[in-house]
């Protein structure tokens, strides 16, 4: 069983082509550049092979969020927010620069202050799909969208489909086809392959 798949990162990615070569399944393969998890099996060939380190291994399952003080994350995001501003001040003075060194200059400034903005919104638990952080923002976006286009269906579906590592959770057996799955603390344990609960199930 596979415990790692293959991630590749589209701003990297040289378009040297060397995963497709050494792919055995084809994963890597696709008309949208993202590789196929389906096909994936995680042997890492591709990300060894890859010359601009554009794919990574990453693992199926992420442990929980490192706990951070709530002081920490506010002056995270505080500072995140003061970033932003830096970034949208250098994208204009990029756009109305008026020779071509300037405007170099200060798309560099741009692109330099949106990967300190990342970095420091990763340490806040915000760029990690799996931390309660990202999830208790998504739900606030959902009932509170920031703007009149904000795909809010799309962000139902990411809550749906990527588990919360920082709920607690009780993991189970069932007796009658011997799946085991993981529900949230409090709720009602029902198998999601036979539809078994009560005395069919075991806590394991």
């Amino acid at each position: 069983m596979k415990t790692r798949v293959a991630v590749r990162n589209l701003r990297l990615c040289t378009k040297d082509c060397l995963c497709l070569y050494v792919c055995p399944t084809g994963a890597a393969d696709t008309e949208d550049s993202i590789i196929d998890v389906n096909k994936c099996i995680g042997c890492g060939v591709c990300a060894d092979a890859c010359p601009s380190a554009a794919i990574s291994m990453v693992p199926l399952e992420y442990p929980p969020q490192q706990k951070k003080e709530p002081a920490v994350v506010e002056c995270a995001m505080l500072l995140a927010k003061n970033k932003t501003k830096e970034e949208t001040i250098a994208m204009q003075l990029k756009e109305t620069a008026e020779s071509d060194r300037a405007y170099r200059l200060f798309a560099a400034m741009e692109k330099a202050v949106r990967l300190v903005h990342e970095d420091i919104a990763r340490e806040a638990g915000y760029m990690l799909p799996q931390s309660g952080n990202t999830h208790a923002l998504l739900k606030e976006w959902v009932n509170n969208p920031p703007a009149d286009d904000f795909p809010v269906q799309a962000a139902k579906d990411l809550l749906e489909s990527i588990p919360d590592n920082d709920k607690k959770t009780k993991k189970y057996k069932c007796l009658v086809c011997n799946a085991e799955f993981e529900v949230a603390e409090g709720v009602e344990p029902v198998c999601p392959i036979c539809k078994a609960k009560g005395d069919q199930l075991v806590e394991i």
